[in-house]
């Protein structure tokens, strides 16, 4: 597996969130961004990357006072996936924007079609 410390993961993801453009993320509501080892389910070891919340396309009037929706990116899985740093930066940059997508309601299936699977 890839060696690479927590922080320097972080300052990755940190960095794909930079590259997001600014009027994508002026969008984004009531949405937080967080960096964990593994996912919680053995099941799902090779996780990239999860959002859970209620995507902006399926909020209505009775959104109001909830906790923020949660995007998690996995460092394990992405480290056991990547052969070179190079790698990582790509696959995080891809993790965090299919994340953010979902967000936004877009499903898994456009994208794939769109190269962000």
């Amino acid at each position: 597996m890839l060696e690479m410390t927590r922080e320097e993961f972080e300052e990755l993801v940190s960095l794909a969130l930079d590259r997001v453009p600014p009027e994508l993320m002026r969008l984004m509501d009531n949405v937080a961004v967080f960096v964990e080892e593994e996912p919680q389910d053995p099941e799902d070891r090779d996780l990239l990357g999860l959002y859970e919340g209620t995507p902006l396309t399926e909020r209505g009037e009775w959104y109001a006072g909830v906790l923020p929706d949660r995007i998690t990116v996995y460092r394990g899985p992405t480290l056991r996936m990547c052969k070179t740093r190079e790698d990582v930066v790509a696959e995080t940059e891809i993790t965090v924007v299919h994340e953010i997508a979902h967000h936004f309601g877009i499903d898994d299936e456009r994208l794939h079609e769109l190269g962000y699977g």
